[in-house]
């Protein structure tokens, strides 16, 4: 019983993917000032190998779209066949239709570069249940 308490104060864990170090810097100060536990990652290769060490896993997950080793969208239909109840943000400022990379990665939100922080924490409460 004390265990399901203890949960419910702990923020959610985020794991933000990106491999552009200011943007993923801005990101992780941002999420982490809202009371999220944030992990990141610069690449998906990075990306993958947090998700197989965490033992508790993630709440959600934000990643690009764009980036060596694995791209984003590599990751998203991994991270789906692997954890099907995470739900991802795509974040992509490259390419005329991003939506549709990300959507046949099975994204479940995408947003493109720039964009503003509090337009991605609202996208993030609509994916997460309130804690």
């Amino acid at each position: 019983m004390g265990q399901a308490i203890h949960k419910m104060n702990n923020p959610h864990k985020l794991l933000i993917i990106d491999d552009n170090k200011e943007i993923l810097s801005a990101l992780k100060d941002f999420f982490t000032r809202k009371n999220y536990e944030v992990f990141s990652a610069t690449d998906g290769l990075e990306g993958l190998k947090l998700l197989e060490t965490e033992q508790q896993g993630f709440d959600l997950i934000i990643t690009d779209l764009i980036m060596p080793n694995i791209s984003g969208v590599a990751l998203i239909s991994i991270i789906k066949k692997r954890f099907p109840d995470t739900p991802v943000i795509a974040i992509t400022g490259w390419g005329e239709h991003p939506e549709a990379l990300a959507t046949e990665a099975q994204a479940d939100k995408v947003l493109e570069k720039p964009f503003e922080l509090s337009e991605l924490d609202r996208l993030i409460k609509d994916l997460l249940p309130p804690v």
